[in-house]
């Protein structure tokens, strides 16, 4: 080894490892439980000798009890509730949905602990659904995969959540989608802490390309209409999640950091069409396939994506798709 490199690995070890406390709820989801570890364990990389020199991490647990994970595999706590000041952040790695208790109250009391002594809280795949149940996500928004969207508005109307970007970091607390996303989330983490070397070293290991933002949107397409501009894709997605039309055009460009001029010369070069002609369009197509899947009454869905009156519905129907709802619905087989 060269005497830089000798130099290098000393400074290593002297400095302060970025340390990392997690608690994984019942049925969590592996993937991003393992992905967010390694990239902390490959960030200290050096010709496969990475280890607990640049991170360390402990997997915290008011038992030592196994964990399961989703996928049936075994996670053994390494440590119990130790003090939270501890660590630099606490990762709450979530799972199934349909899990009653995915923690149980102590932890839930560790984690409030945590809070109040301003220990950053992360809720990795559903982990957010932890912290927002135990009210440590007030005043913050949360970022979930699309595919549970709905379910956290549904649990928690008075909070914010968004699910058109892969992670995001506001403030004491983070949150992600999970999946491939947890490595992206932990290697913001280790750029801020360690360095981007550490960083790009880890994703490197990880097989992985570059290193996505926050900005970054998820990997699933709105429904009718594409954009290769991440900022076009990201405002479709929260169009589609956002289908009582309540939004505005403002807010919508602020939240990919464009004007409202930009975002509507950009909407047009990328789509061909004005974002509120987009946003019509996705409501319309979603009314549209309520109309044939289900049976619900033509005025319930009208409200549903945002229209006010049933003959409104009706008119803008008819000009989208050439025929009214009664007709589409008409054409359907019956649904029991």
């Amino acid at each position: 080894m060269r005497p830089e490199q000798h130099k290098q690995c000393d400074l290593a070890r002297s400095a302060k490892p970025l340390k990392v406390g997690f608690v994984l709820a019942r049925s969590f989801t592996l993937s991003a439980f393992a992905l967010f570890v390694d990239t902390l364990r490959l960030a200290s990389d050096q010709k496969d000798r990475s280890g607990r020199v640049l991170a360390d991490w402990q997997v915290l647990g008011s038992t030592r009890h196994l964990v399961t994970s989703s996928c049936g595999v075994q996670v053994a706590p390494t440590t119990d509730f130790i003090d939270p000041a501890r660590f630099d952040y606490i990762v709450v790695v979530g799972g199934l949905l349909s899990v009653s208790q995915p923690v149980d109250n102590e932890t839930i009391s560790y984690l409030r602990q945590a809070a109040a002594k301003r220990v950053p809280l992360i809720g990795v795949c559903t982990g957010s659904f932890i912290l927002a149940e135990a009210g440590l996500m007030i005043n913050h928004e949360s970022c979930v995969s699309w595919l549970h969207h709905q379910d956290f508005r549904e649990r928690f109307p008075d909070l914010r959540v968004r699910s058109d970007r892969l992670f995001h970091l506001d403030g004491q607390r983070g949150s992600c989608a999970g999946g491939s996303s947890s490595a992206d989330l932990a290697n913001v983490l280790v750029r801020r802490h360690i360095g981007r070397d550490a960083a790009r070293n880890a994703l490197e290991v990880l097989q992985i390309d570059q290193a996505r933002s926050a900005t970054h949107s998820q990997a699933r397409r709105p429904i009718v209409i594409d954009a290769k501009d991440p900022r076009i894709a990201s405002v479709l997605i929260t169009m589609e999640q956002n289908l009582e039309g309540d939004i505005s055009l403002e807010g919508l460009a602020r939240s990919v950091g464009l004007s409202r001029r930009q975002l509507e010369r950009l909407f047009e070069e990328q789509t061909g069409l004005s974002p509120g002609a987009a946003y019509r369009r996705i409501r319309l197509e979603r009314a549209k396939e309520l109309l044939q899947n289900t049976n619900r009454a033509v005025v319930d869905i009208a409200f549903d994506v945002g229209y006010s009156s049933a003959s409104h519905f009706t008119k803008a129907f008819r000009l989208a798709f050439g025929n009214t709802p009664l007709s589409v619905r008409s054409s359907q087989p019956e649904l029991h």
